[in-house]
């Protein structure tokens, strides 16, 4: 029998292919931000901090509301959130404005992952993995298309507005599609998992919140903080510490996105068949280390290029089996707990723009290499203890 949820799912991976853009748009646009807001790139880079602060906000409420009152209007909330940021962002040019609008942006984010998150996986529940890894895979599309959407505009001396106003309206779009799709009736699904949690075999002892459970979360932070890095200062890094021009700077994000987007397909495709998430969450930050300790040595374009999209492979998907793997330890409440992990991640888009940016006026670009180095080194230490409490929680 056909899925009868499969429409809707094409819904909220459109908001997600959207999201793709988005996390990248203000990098993307430092130049003509600073300009419009007339303040100093290290300010507009703070803008994504303030997205950070709008999603660890809503988090405290949006997986809650998520689970009581169902993922379809969470989701189509946040659909128009987006569109009030996409609008203004470009129309206004007070600086705290734009902060308020970043907030609203976070807000937006947080309450599309409470609710798109559970949906997708009780929508699919036998491959829950590779439909939330899906999401990286979406957003990965619209991040390597951007820049050369902005390039067009560019090009056709198109005002960079322009890259606000046609995703503002795509969200419309798809706020307005959702609210005629069908969605998963998730009290009868919650109840249901819980009771058969209780009950399942392939528990040998209760999973714990403090020890595992925490664990998971932190990973939240971690995997968030290694691309929320990249994403922030990927093309100053290309122009201030490579040494490449502006533009080939930008361009730099299309490797990288086009990295994760390798990453995440196949991922899709090698999940719960040929290896397990918890493998992926070990694995790729030990190449993201290397690849950025290559990066930290060698500077030629070549490797630059190479370094670029090895880090767009090895930092994407975690963050979303970091969330799989929650759902599988604790099947209760999942707009809840997935919050939990979501709100870790928050944390990370509000800390790391801040530290960086600290790290950079005071020392320099090259710092934003050691930084993220030990980000993924602590990842790796976190996903070991999750394996080894997983062997001793499943049979």
């Amino acid at each position: 029998m056909k899925n009868p949820y499969i429409k809707t799912s094409l819904g909220m991976y459109l908001n997600y292919f959207m999201l793709g853009m988005i996390n990248i748009i203000i990098a993307s646009n430092m130049s003509d931000l600073s300009e419009n807001y007339n303040q100093p790139v290290e300010r507009i880079s703070l803008l994504v901090s303030a997205i950070g602060i709008g999603k660890l906000i809503a988090l405290f409420f949006a997986g809650r509301l998520s689970d009581k009152l169902g993922r379809k209007p969470i989701i189509i909330t946040g659909s128009f959130l987006y569109l009030l940021f996409l609008v203004g962002i470009p129309l206004m040019s007070s600086y705290p404005v734009a902060f308020v609008l970043a907030i609203t942006a976070g807000i937006a984010n947080s309450l599309l992952d409470s609710g798109t998150y559970p949906a997708l996986i009780e929508s699919f529940p036998k491959k829950s993995s590779s439909a939330t890894v899906l999401v990286k895979a979406i957003m990965s599309i619209g991040a390597t298309l951007l820049p050369f959407i902005l390039a067009f505009l560019v090009a056709n001396d198109i005002s960079w507005g322009w890259s606000f106003y046609a995703l503002g309206i795509l969200f419309l779009i798809s706020g307005i599609y959702l609210i005629f799709m069908p969605f998963p009736a998730f009290k009868t699904v919650a109840k249901d998992e819980t009771a058969a949690q209780s009950s399942d075999s392939r528990f040998k002892e209760e999973p714990k919140f403090w020890g595992e459970g925490l664990a998971i979360i932190l990973i939240g932070f971690t995997s968030t903080s290694l691309f929320v890095v990249w994403q922030t200062w990927l093309p100053e890094l290309g122009s201030r510490f490579i040494g490449l021009s502006e533009n080939v700077s930008v361009q730099l994000l299309s490797f990288f996105s086009i990295g994760a987007l390798v990453s995440v397909l196949l991922l899709a495709v090698a999940l719960d068949k040929f290896v397990k998430p918890i493998t992926i969450m070990i694995v790729y930050p030990a190449v993201a280390f290397v690849a950025m300790l290559c990066l930290f040595f060698v500077q030629s374009y070549p490797i630059v290029v190479v370094c670029t999209f090895i880090l767009g492979l090895s930092t994407s998907g975690i963050f979303q089996l970091a969330i799989s793997v929650m759902t599988q330890f604790f099947v209760k409440n999942k707009g809840t707990t997935t919050s939990y992990v979501n709100i870790a991640g928050s944390t990370a888009f509000i800390l790391v723009p801040i530290i960086s940016s600290f790290l950079v006026s005071q020392i320099g670009i090259s710092m934003t290499l050691v930084f993220d180095m030990v980000i993924a080194l602590l990842s790796i230490l976190l996903a070991v203890f999750v394996l080894i409490r997983g062997k001793k929680v499943f049979n």
